[in-house]
């Protein structure tokens, strides 16, 4: 990475580009001292200029001049942090030779896909609720799945004061159903599930935007492959990289639940601005939704294949 600007690079940026963590974790780093400027602490705010040392908990940040990014099936049990408190962490399970992160969090008591990088504006691009990119779910229920089920998922259900985005559901059995989201509201399937009266017995991502579990087995990896690149970067050309908002513990619980407030308030898609006087009815239809949801408003009550040559198995246990 260079430092390209006159006036240096700003210290979480510097670190997010170097691969260490996230803008949002970096600022975190620099709150609690744990980030060194030329052998003196680092504040925040401050910018790197060109020839000037950096490190990260005592160590040296070296700048990454390879981009890293694995597809990895995720087993049930393993947590999506890097908190080596955390003994089933995803990092020391996978075990990769250089410094990687999860992109974004997958519950604990979930399977599927999920991204390591060392590039932070990769996550920032990818797990920004505003940029409104898809990622697809298969899930089981514990009883039949009905129309009704269908429709009122897809419309659009309250959780954690807002009313979930409008989104795509294909019932695949009787108890079964594909989910496709651009939002990820701490455990947001489980929460909608449970507000029409179900309780999710498996859920699985099987993809993030083109990135799919095509041809890796539980617990193991692949590198992405140069034609996904391509197509990725071509899908992030437009994506804001604005530093994603995260209110989720260590435990892989994550909460992108201010950042999703803030996309819905400011009408941003994938496509730009929505038009004017959408922004203020889509507001005001979502808190008059809430209300009736939650029984705030007047006269409102509760309602209850072939292994890939890029693909790498993970260590066993």
């Amino acid at each position: 990475m260079e430092i390209k600007e006159q006036n240096g690079v700003r210290i979480n940026k510097y670190l997010s580009e170097a691969g260490v963590c996230s803008r949002r974790e970096a600022d975190r780093q620099v709150e609690a001292g744990n980030v060194m400027i030329d052998g003196r602490t680092a504040q925040m705010g401050d910018r790197i200029l060109p020839g000037q040392k950096v490190q990260f908990c005592g160590k040296p940040v070296i700048q990454e001049e390879e981009k890293i990014l694995l597809a990895f099936y995720k087993p049930t049990g393993i947590v999506c942090t890097t908190e080596k408190r955390e003994k089933n962490n995803i990092v020391d399970y996978i075990g990769y030779k250089k410094r990687i992160y999860p992109v974004g969090r997958l519950d604990k008591d979930s399977e599927g896909l999920i991204l390591m990088t060392n590039q932070g504006e990769l996550v920032n691009k990818i797990m920004r609720a505003g940029n409104y990119h898809e990622k697809e779910y298969f899930v089981t229920v514990n009883k039949p799945v009905d129309r009704e089920f269908v429709r009122r998922m897809s419309k659009g259900v309250p959780v954690l004061d807002i009313v979930t985005r409008p989104c795509r559901v294909v019932q695949t059995g009787e108890c079964s159903f594909r989910i496709i989201l651009t939002q990820g509201l701490n455990r947001q399937i489980r929460r909608m599930c449970r507000y029409l009266g179900y309780e999710v017995q498996k859920l699985k991502r099987i993809r993030i935007m083109n990135l799919t579990l095509d041809g890796i087995r539980e617990g193991e990896y692949r590198e992405i492959t140069a034609r996904e690149w391509e197509e990725l970067n071509r899908l992030l050309v437009s994506s804001s990289s604005e530093t994603v908002i995260e209110t989720g513990g260590y435990n892989g619980n994550s909460s992108n639940h201010a950042n999703e407030r803030a996309g819905a308030e400011t009408g941003q898609s994938s496509k730009g601005v929505l038009p004017a006087g959408y922004r203020t009815h889509k507001q005001q239809r979502v808190r008059s939704d809430v209300r009736r949801a939650t029984g705030t408003g007047k006269g409102n009550r509760n309602h209850s294949g072939k292994q890939s040559n890029h693909q790498r198995r993970v260590r066993s246990r």
